[in-house]
C-alpha cells in the first residue's frame, strides 16, 4: 500500500499549515483498478479498459471499516461485469473522481491477480481489501 504523491503533500499540508486537501470535503471516493501499479505519481496509463469498466462509487463514511491499521473494504464491492477485452488486475488506488484525471489518495496490490474476461464481474468481499499505515 502506498500513499500518492499528492496525498504525502496535503497530509504535510494539513498537519503543518491546517490546510484541508480539496478531495477530502466530498462525501464520495473512488475505487479503481489497475493492471500494473499506478505509482506515487498516480499514473492512469494502467486503469482497466475492459468493456464495462467504470470506477466504482464508494461512500467515505461507510466504506472503510477499523479502529487502526489496517483498515478493511465494510461491504462487498462490484464493479461493472466485462462485457468484451481482458484484463489482468494487480492493483486498485482510492481516488477523487468518477472519471479522467484523479487526486490519487492510496494505491495497493491484490493478493494475486484478478483475470478479467467476458461475463467476469470484479468483486471484492466484506474484508478483502487491506489498507494499512505500514
Amino acid at each position: 500500500m502506498s500513499l500518492s504523491n499528492t496525498t504525502e503533500t496535503a497530509t504535510l499540508d494539513m498537519h503543518l499549515r491546517g490546510t484541508d486537501p480539496s478531495y477530502r470535503a466530498g462525501a464520495t471516493q473512488y475505487l479503481a483498478l489497475f493492471t500494473a501499479d499506478p505509482g506515487e505519481a498516480a499514473s492512469l496509463a494502467a486503469e482497466a479498459t475492459y468493456t464495462g469498466y467504470a470506477r466504482v462509487a464508494l461512500t467515505k463514511a461507510t466504506a472503510w471499516t477499523g479502529t487502526s491499521s489496517p483498515f478493511t473494504n465494510a461491504n462487498l464491492i462490484q464493479f461493472p461485469a466485462c462485457t468484451g477485452g481482458t484484463n489482468a488486475i494487480t492493483h486498485f488506488a482510492v481516488v477523487d473522481t468518477a472519471s479522467g484525471a484523479v487526486a490519487q489518495m492510496i494505491s495497493g496490490a491484490l493478493s494475486s491477480t484478478l483475470n478479467v474476461s467476458s461475463g467476469i464481474q470484479p468483486q471484492f468481499q466484506t474484508g478483502a481489501l487491506s489498507i494499512s499505515a505500514d
